[in-house]
């Protein structure tokens, strides 16, 4: 932490577990994830997260404290905005956090991808949002081959197989070097993974735009342009309306 410097984070990673739900985290963020947050880093983009941070008292204050930035579901991203807005610069820290997720299931992990999907949807430009799914190794794929087919009547076909293949083994190593030790998983595992990981991304990138609500442990939530967030709670509503219901049936039958 030096002077030029306003907060400290590190890049999420998983810790070592067993299972395929587990082998699929450490995939994304040994791979995927560990690209974007390494690449806007270097560029100096705002992709700070809140899993673990060093950062100054006085800028927060400044703000008028933590509960200023309550409004927002991804508080983190807008504490780090509030850093760079003053010229001051955030780093990675060299070791990453590692998580511990309890409920490591495909269903958890899909869950969260859409919600990260809708939250960067609110805070970043219309245009930034929609370019995303470009971001992706199949679909970037499809359409530089289509593009050297078009412009030099390239074998299409060929140059997918060949990105596929230079796009996957970039991956390995990239995990090795975040890892920074052996995998807890055998390289069938990592490529099982690694397919599903890209061929399920554009899905859920396009059911992210489906499902305008968001859902953060048990509590419903109303996103909102700039960030903004507003409780739903659809639990409440859907046991009002059970309520409703019963009671309903309940005068029906008195009346009988």
């Amino acid at each position: 932490m030096t002077d030029l410097v306003g907060l400290v984070h590190q890049m999420p990673f998983s810790c070592d577990r067993s299972g395929l739900s587990a082998t699929l985290e450490k995939v994304y963020f040994g791979t995927s994830h560990a690209r974007m947050y390494l690449a806007a880093n270097c560029i100096g983009i705002n992709c700070a997260t809140g899993m673990s941070a060093l950062m100054r008292k006085e800028i927060l204050e400044s703000e008028g404290g933590l509960k200023a930035f309550g409004k927002y579901l991804a508080e983190d991203y807008f504490m780090a905005q509030a850093v760079q807005d003053r010229g001051l610069h955030t780093v990675i820290c060299s070791q990453p956090a590692l998580q511990n997720v309890g409920d490591s299931t495909i269903q958890h992990f899909q869950n969260r991808m859409i919600r990260w999907v809708k939250l960067r949807k609110v805070m970043v430009p219309l245009w930034q949002s929609l370019l995303e799914p470009l971001s992706e190794c199949i679909l970037l794929g499809l359409l530089a081959a289509w593009s050297v087919f078009y412009l030099f009547h390239w074998d299409p076909l060929l140059f997918f197989l060949l990105h596929i293949l230079i796009w996957f083994l970039m991956d390995w190593v990239l995990i090795h070097v975040v890892q920074n030790g052996s995998l807890p998983f055998n390289k069938l595992e990592f490529l099982l993974m690694w397919i599903y990981r890209e061929i399920s991304a554009p899905v859920l990138f396009i059911w992210a735009q489906i499902e305008p609500d968001i859902r953060w442990r048990n509590n419903y939530f109303r996103l909102k342009w700039g960030g903004l967030v507003e409780p739903h709670d659809r639990k409440i509503h859907l046991w009002k309306k059970q309520k409703n219901e019963h009671s309903e049936i309940g005068d029906r039958a008195e009346k009988k």
